[in-house]
């Protein structure tokens, strides 16, 4: 499973499991309880979230909400104490370790133990923690913002949330627009192209559309973080596949094929590039190799450029 679709899932799981165990105390003193921590009346909250866990031990909520509430009222002890149980119960059930984690690095900051709550932020964002807001709103952090070990760690969180954010997934927005493509030799009218970020900007989404004819594709690029490289995946309407990989080299998206055997025999490798050519222009040249790269001919070469109802997107979008 993808790390993305990871926290997906304990996003949707985390408040289920935490809230849906059920309560061997009496409803309504757990309604009662409940109504305390979410007016945040935090010493009503922790006085009846500690009975609580004196009834059901087991009930990793209980323990989760009186941490909260104790951490407020300045009870670091119990804060921390109630959300290790909280983390060792709540781990088989559908919290995960990284989200008490998180809790235990704000009940140090706020007692102003800076070495104890970097650490424990550590092992919450290396666990995949992905709430950035709450480093930006939680005041207990507030006496570390300028720590050069808070500063990367906040980092790390935010690559967390939004891995497709980092610089490797914007090398390709060059690429990104509406366009008009022609051949680079006779400048006659091939097709049109829409190129859009997708996923959260994880993808670069062509649909091309040829002129005058059925023809039609559709590529997926990305940045592979595993290979460290760009990868295309190409698919038609003709049921053609093709899949290329490379990077980004002197402004030029430079992608290859492996050698690939052909149905009439033979392999073949294509060169694939896009040369940026500034913000309203792109050409895309390919060439083709029946000799494993001896030599090479040219499969096409087109000039995209933008439609003028279009501005070029900016290095923000």
């Amino acid at each position: 499973m993808s790390f993305l679709r990871k926290v997906a899932l304990i996003s949707v799981l985390m408040p289920l499991a935490v809230s849906s165990q059920p309560p061997a105390a009496n409803d309504a003193v757990v309604a009662a309880a409940d109504k305390a921590y979410t007016s945040q009346n935090w010493a009503e909250a922790e006085t009846q979230y500690s009975a609580l866990t004196k009834q059901s031990s087991m009930n990793a909520r209980f323990w989760y909400r009186l941490s909260i509430s104790a951490r407020h009222q300045k009870d670091f002890d119990v804060a921390l104490d109630a959300m290790q149980k909280a983390k060792t119960l709540g781990a088989p059930n559908g919290l995960p370790a990284f989200i008490a984690e998180y809790e235990i690095a704000d009940t140090y900051a706020a007692m102003g133990d800076s070495d104890r709550a970097l650490t424990s932020l550590k092992a919450s964002a290396d666990g995949g923690f992905a709430q950035p807001a709450r480093l930006t709103g939680d005041m207990e952090w507030n006496a570390l913002r300028q720590n050069p070990r808070f500063i990367e760690l906040s980092k790390q969180v935010q690559h967390n949330a939004a891995p497709c954010e980092d610089a490797e997934f914007r090398a390709f927005d060059f690429w990104l627009g509406d366009w008009d493509v022609a051949s680079a030799a006779t400048g006659v009218h091939q097709g049109s192209s829409h190129v859009s970020k997708e996923m959260s900007g994880c993808v670069v989404w062509e649909n091309w559309t040829s002129a005058g004819g059925p023809y039609f594709g559709k590529s997926y690029n990305t940045w592979n973080v595993n290979l460290k490289r760009w990868e295309q995946y190409w698919v038609d309407n003709a049921a053609g596949v093709i899949f290329f990989h490379g990077g980004l080299k002197d402004n030029v998206m430079d992608y290859w094929t492996d050698d690939v055997p052909q149905p009439t025999g033979g392999t073949l490798l294509r060169h694939l590039q896009f040369f940026n050519l500034g913000p309203d222009k792109v050409r895309q040249f390919s060439q083709g190799s029946n000799d494993s790269g001896k030599t090479w001919h040219v499969e096409y070469d087109l000039i995209y450029t933008r439609h003028p109802s279009q501005a070029a997107p900016t290095a923000s979008q």
